[in-house]
């Protein structure tokens, strides 16, 4: 379509978004009605306005579709006990004395392997309230450790963010998350660097914090493991011998060979239901987020943006973190901000030189520095694993936002200055 949104109308879409959502609106509805509005304001007529936001919805059905197969991964791995058998497993082979580091890694392999952050800080946070209270540690220490385990995690998992990347870039889905090994190293670093900062400040756990949860039998952490195993060889394929296994087929049927290792074959049924409750509302929200695309594509917002990087004299690749960091904070979700800035800035950047895997990378990177701003419902979730007051909770906000960052300088480093990949 050769309709342009002007700047102010993308600018409003965005704001009106984020103030419904602020006001407790379904994401997907809120960014619904800023897209329509912010159309309208950018001068373009409803009609057009509604097919430019179907045309941006259309954009992220492949996306939607293999976020709704991940379903049944996500399921199997949270509902069978799975992913609190590898988190318990790996917390006792650390032992106390390196409590910060165990949540860290064990937050990190739970969401790598594709349990969602949010999730994974909750799977995490009775087996870290147990252990912050016999070791006096502070919650904002333990919540920290976990929210930078789960941001590194999720740049090199096969969550619904690096399969919107992938799909936006054309990149297997792979090489995404093998991009961001290195960044997610670093980003452990910092994490447990930060975390062990803030062990007395802030307030400690309390009785009524620890709950005494019923012990059912887990599976083997080696059984547990399958599941993730199977995803991630099948995933390998394409990259290693050019057998296309394409993620809509590799992520259930992992899920459902993991379900059978831990012979709880009969309960798959039970488990894709409650994963496909779980993805449902990031599909939804998804769509929301590419009617907002469709109008962000076809402003005059984008060439502001990428003008004004180009006047400053800065290198061309940092449009792919900048975009990520912008669309995340506009959507406080990673897979939002990662899905809507790879949708809008994904030619542009590819058109500037920039090779697809190193672009794909670095918004997805970036699209973790500012994630969890308090409109999104990761803020919420995360203060709620703890029992974390609203105040407390936003005053961790600067440290996350610096794990965020490190993931993006590294992974900008990596692609962008250095070259190394991509």
């Amino acid at each position: 379509m050769d309709v342009t949104v002007s700047a102010l109308g993308a600018i409003s879409a965005l704001i009106i978004a984020i103030i419904l959502i602020l006001k407790k609106v379904p994401p997907a509805y809120g960014m619904v009605a800023g897209a329509l509005i912010g159309g309208l304001i950018g001068g373009v007529d409803i009609t057009n306005t509604v097919t430019l936001m179907m045309e941006g919805a259309k954009g992220i059905i492949p996306a939607v579709l293999r976020i709704m197969a991940a379903g049944i991964l996500a399921g199997v791995l949270i509902e069978s006990g799975a992913a609190s058998s590898i988190a318990e497993t790996i917390v006792k082979k650390f032992g106390e004395t390196r409590a910060l580091l165990a949540l860290s890694v064990a937050t990190m392999i739970l969401t790598t392997v594709g349990v969602f952050v949010d999730v994974a800080v909750i799977t995490v946070s009775p087996i870290a309230l147990a252990i912050a209270k016999r070791a006096q540690i502070s919650k904002t220490a333990i919540l920290l450790a976990m929210i930078g385990g789960g941001k590194a995690g999720n740049i090199m998992s096969p969550n619904p963010n690096a399969i919107a990347a992938s799909d936006a870039f054309g990149v297997p889905l792979t090489s995404i998350m093998a991009a961001g090994v290195i960044p997610a190293i670093f980003g452990l670093a910092v994490t447990y660097l930060l975390a062990k900062k803030l062990v007395n400040k802030g307030s400690k756990v309390v009785g009524q914090d620890v709950e005494v949860t019923n012990q059912t039998k887990l599976p083997l952490f080696i059984t547990a493991m399958v599941a993730p195993l199977v995803t991630i060889i099948l995933l390998s394929l394409r990259p290693l011998f050019d057998i296309n296994i394409d993620p809509m087929v590799a992520l259930p049927v992992g899920g459902i060979i993991g379900a059978i290792a831990m012979k709880k074959g009969k309960h798959i049924n039970d488990y894709a239901v409650s994963g496909l409750n779980k993805m449902s509302g990031v599909a939804i929200m998804l769509l929301g987020t590419g009617t907002l695309a469709g109008i962000i594509a076809n402003s005059a917002l984008k060439d502001i943006i990428t003008d004004a990087l180009n006047s400053s004299g800065m290198p061309a690749y940092l449009l792919a973190p900048v975009s990520g960091i912008l669309m995340s904070a506009a959507t406080a979700s990673t897979t939002a901000g990662t899905a809507v800035a790879s949708e809008v800035f994904g030619s542009t950047i590819l058109g500037l030189g920039v090779s697809a895997l190193a672009g794909a990378a670095m918004i997805h990177a970036g699209a973790t520095v500012l994630d969890h701003l308090p409109h999104g419902s990761f803020f919420h979730a995360t203060a709620g694993s703890v029992n974390m007051d609203m105040k407390e909770r936003l005053k961790l906000m600067p440290y996350e936002s610096l794990v965020g960052i490190v993931l993006a300088i590294i992974s900008t480093l990596i692609f962008g200055v250095f070259k190394i990949f991509g």
